[in-house]
């Protein structure tokens, strides 16, 4: 009898400590999203250049720091509080930044990102401005592969880019892919929103810069990761990393020297 008994209070508890099984879930993204702001919306966009020679060490590191703002009227974006610092340690400590006056106020039509490759649209930047030109490449790259390419993805499936070979740099030289691939990796969350992570790669790639004062031909690594909304479709955070090793030729030296420059980006809501 006390056998018996057992049993039945094994039986018992073991039912009571069982839970209905979750419902599974749909690992397809939606084909319908649409970005949803109401009103403008501002992001901070931080990225950080270590410049180093051939042996790893380190010249400078460049802090370049700016908002965004999307959802401006006339489907307008901004730029504002564009900044540099540097230091010469590779801390994460940096003097008073120094504000890039011509960026301030910067503005153009959100759908006009063909336009960013043509010489015309950067008018009012100095020659030498390659960095805060990569801010604006740089968000037009993000949105693109988290919002526009969105609905290609599945999970854990390479999507290779199309039509991506050979990029004119708006009069500053050229930037030739090799394979660009977005991976869409799994869910997770940020700022409170639950987001498609989206991973993406390119590597191999062949760059050139020219300008007034400077020359470079050398190759680029780059990678990082995307969170995209699954309510709203807005960015909710962004990582950017870049590897160039190259040979830089000012025009004043007669020889070229070898460079590596690894650069560390990060974009997410202003305020968070």
């Amino acid at each position: 009898m006390r056998t018996i008994a057992i049993i039945g209070w094994l039986a018992l508890a073991s039912a009571f400590g069982q839970t209905a099984p979750s419902p599974a879930r749909d690992w397809t993204l939606p084909t319908n999203l649409a970005v949803k702001q109401n009103g403008p919306q501002s992001w901070r966009f931080t990225c950080d250049y270590f410049n180093l020679d051939n042996k790893g060490h380190l010249a400078n590191r460049v802090r370049y720091s700016a908002l965004y703002t999307r959802g401006l009227p006339n489907d307008a974006v901004r730029w504002n509080d564009v900044t540099v610092a540097q230091n010469t340690d590779g801390s994460d400590k940096f003097p008073a930044a120094e504000k890039r006056e011509f960026m301030e106020g910067f503005i153009y039509p959100h759908s006009s990102d063909k336009n960013m490759l043509k010489v015309d649209f950067f008018r009012g930047f100095p020659p030498m401005a390659m960095q805060e030109r990569n801010l604006v490449w740089d968000t037009a790259m993000i949105e693109s592969f988290g919002q526009i390419l969105f609905e290609h993805l599945k999970l854990n499936t390479p999507y290779h880019v199309p039509d991506t070979a050979n990029i004119e740099l708006a009069g500053m030289g050229s930037f030739r892919h090799k394979d660009l691939q977005l991976i869409w990796t799994g869910i997770s969350k940020r700022n409170g929103q639950e987001c498609v992570v989206i991973d993406y790669q390119a590597f191999f790639n062949q760059l050139e810069i020219s300008n007034p004062a400077v020359t470079l031909t050398g190759m680029s690594h780059y990678w990082g990761q995307i969170w995209v909304s699954l309510t709203t479709k807005r960015i909710e955070y962004a990582t950017l990393y870049e590897d160039v090793f190259g040979e830089m030729k000012l025009q004043i030296q007669e020889k070229p020297m070898v460079l590596n420059v690894f650069r560390i980006g990060t974009f997410e809501p202003a305020g968070k």
